[in-house]
């Protein structure tokens, strides 16, 4: 009897632990490839209707569409190199949710008089920018003026704490790259 219970319970508990998902101390694990996936469709459907012009695109194995509209003459920066740019942050929709330029700003009613407009500075792959800027520069000349299409996992993911940004969202960013060191 006792042989039994131990073995339908030792089953129970198999059975139990199979069924589970793990769960993580802190949260739900992001699923990248599930949104990039996501985000893929929602990007061939925004590519399929945008009038943007440009000289080439770049569709990085990332799921970062580089639409390139000036071609720089430039390098192209690698890891560790501080890039220079101006930036205008956008969603699909064309809602404008950030910028390094004031009169754009300003257009868009976003202006904060607390911020300084500047050139925007980051350092290509560590991580003091989104992700997508990194994958994306690495892409252009310096001197270059593109459109980055930058899929959730790559710039904000899940994160429901941004003002003008929701959760998962496709961005698309109007960048001049200035230069780099």
């Amino acid at each position: 009897m006792r042989r039994r219970i131990l073995f339908y319970a030792l089953v129970f508990i198999s059975l139990v632990g199979v069924a589970c998902e793990p769960v993580s101390p802190f949260g739900p694990v992001y699923d990248v490839e599930g949104n990039l996936a996501r985000d893929k469709e929602i990007i061939n459907q925004f590519l399929e209707t945008a009038d943007i012009d440009s000289l080439y695109r770049i569709h990085d194995p990332n799921g970062v569409i580089i639409i390139v509209q000036k071609e720089g003459d430039g390098a192209f920066p690698v890891d560790r190199n501080l890039v220079y740019t101006h930036y205008t942050g956008m969603l699909l929709d064309g809602t404008v949710f950030d910028t390094s330029l004031e009169n754009v700003a300003i257009a868009n009613n976003i202006f904060d008089e607390n911020r300084i407009y500047r050139i925007f500075e980051f350092t290509v792959g560590q991580r003091d920018a989104i992700e997508g800027f990194s994958i994306g520069f690495r892409r252009l000349r310096s001197g270059s003026k593109a459109i980055l299409i930058i899929p959730s996992p790559w710039a904000y993911r899940d994160n429901k704490n941004l003002e003008r940004i929701p959760a998962n969202s496709v961005l698309k960013f109007e960048v001049e790259f200035l230069g780099m060191e």
